[in-house]
């Protein structure tokens, strides 16, 4: 009987944990919504090497049918599966194509963050992104026009043990304007160390203090 009970208990825990995950599912850009323009992940399931080539755009996602045109200085954003269960930081990063966005796979130093959500609230620590379903920002003023993939990334810290679950989408765009701006630009993965001290946090230690890992926000 206690075998049994227990047993319960670990499906009801592992059931709730998986209803608790997400994808950024849907491209908020301009007057737009689309899913088309999104590389879906194949499931909720996050990763968790913050140096694997998954953390660009996470792990064999599908292919995207459509890149969606925005000019500089209009919103950009994602809308969740689901709402954000998890504690952490949310950060939006554009990422200049060589070319097309559609043959872009991510890699090299063309990445650049336009928008971070972190800590909100310390003694318990609480982020801003908490119980949100959508995240949206303005691609910046300055942004050179050309193909982009705009990708997001939630680096959930709720576990407490050192080992982030990291949920990432990215989605195709084309930006238009004027824009001359040059922003410093990381690739991915390199953007962040396994053994950045925000990223192995333990959020239930009596944080004072957090910085959203990565490179600082650019806004042009």
């Amino acid at each position: 009987m206690k075998f049994a009970t227990a047993s319960l208990l670990t499906c009801v825990f592992v059931a709730q944990n998986a209803s608790a995950h997400y994808i950024f599912k849907t491209l908020l850009a301009g007057s737009k919504s689309s899913t088309q323009a999104v590389r879906e992940p194949q499931s909720v399931e996050p990763i968790r090497d913050i140096t694997s080539t998954a953390a660009r755009c996470n792990l064999n996602p599908s292919t995207a049918n459509e890149t969606v045109s925005i000019a500089a200085g209009d919103k950009v954003g994602f809308q969740l599966s689901n709402f954000m269960y998890h504690q952490g930081p949310v950060a939006i990063y554009l990422g200049k194509a060589p070319g097309k966005a559609q043959d872009w796979d991510g890699s090299g130093q063309s990445w650049f963050k336009i928008e971070e959500w972190g800590a909100n609230n310390f003694n318990p620590i609480s982020f801003s992104s908490y119980q949100k379903n959508e995240f949206v920002t303005t691609v910046p003023g300055n942004t050179p026009p050309g193909e982009y993939l705009v990708r997001i990334e939630n680096l959930a810290l709720h576990l407490g043990t050192g080992v982030p679950e990291i949920f990432i989408s990215c989605a195709q765009v084309k930006i238009t304007g004027s824009g001359t701006g040059n922003p410093s630009k990381v690739s991915i993965p390199g953007y962040i160390a396994a053994n950045d001290p925000n990223l192995t946090a333990n959020i239930y230690s009596g944080l004072t203090s957090f910085t959203v890992p990565g490179p600082v926000v650019w806004r042009g």
